[in-house]
Order: C-alpha cells, then sequence, then structure tokens
C-alpha cells in the first residue's frame, strides 16, 4: 500500500511542527523590550551609585521608579527563560535530564524573578524604608 504513495505524500506531516515562530516572536519582542528598559536601569544605577542609602531607597519609592524597575526585572527574568529553554531543548540529549533542566530553568527565573519583584513592591510600599 505505501508504494503507490508519491512523494509529496510521504512528505506531508514531517515538516516543521509551527510551533517555534510563538517563541521566536516572544524573544524578540522581549529583547526589543529590554533596550529602553536597560538603559534607563543603567543611567539609574549611575546616579544612584554615589547617593546614601535612604536617598536610593527613596527614590526607588517612587512609583515610575519602581514601576519600571519591576518592569525591567519581569522583562529580563522572561527573556532569560525563554532563552534558555531554547538552548535547553536543542542541547540536552537525554529526554529525562531535558526535563529536568527545563523545570530547573523555569524554577530559578520565577524565584529569582518573584524574589526582585517583591523587594522593590516592598521598598515602592514603603516596607523597607
Amino acid at each position: 500500500m505505501n508504494r503507490h504513495r508519491t512523494p509529496l505524500s510521504r512528505a506531508r506531516g514531517l515538516g516543521a511542527a509551527h510551533h517555534g515562530a510563538a517563541h521566536w516572536i516572544s524573544e524578540r519582542v522581549s529583547s526589543l523590550a529590554l533596550v529602553p528598559l536597560v538603559l534607563w536601569a543603567v543611567f539609574a544605577v549611575i546616579h544612584l551609585a554615589p547617593l546614601p542609602r535612604d536617598l536610593a531607597l527613596l527614590w526607588l519609592a517612587e512609583p515610575l521608579n519602581a514601576v519600571l524597575m519591576v518592569l525591567t526585572f519581569l522583562v529580563s527574568f522572561w527573556h532569560m527563560h525563554s532563552g534558555l529553554r531554547v538552548v535547553i531543548e536543542d542541547y540536552a540529549d537525554k529526554m529525562v535530564p531535558r526535563t529536568v533542566l527545563l523545570l530547573g530553568n523555569l524554577f530559578i527565573c520565577v524565584l529569582a524573578g518573584g524574589l526582585a519583584i517583591f523587594s522593590i513592591l516592598k521598598i515602592a510600599f514603603g516596607g523597607a524604608l
């Protein structure tokens, strides 16, 4: 029965899974969002470095600064998670280590991002002042 199939009918269904485009677009959008956010964060750190701790905390407690800092960390950890996921999927050979690495990547990114955002919000709402 298979000997009567044409080359086109044999090739159907063997192409791309069509799920990589969303990841690719997500990485590009997050990297574009990071450009102004990281520039703002570098500028802020340079200007905050010589200030005493109390003034730096007051600066971060301002709503615009707190929101921009939260966005910077949120987009950064999302971008890191997406990039590492692609690397793990492409280069991890065995299924069990790949799954463990993917779960570890997710856990570390969520934990570190959550701690960073919690710290910023605590300062912004006056808990650390």
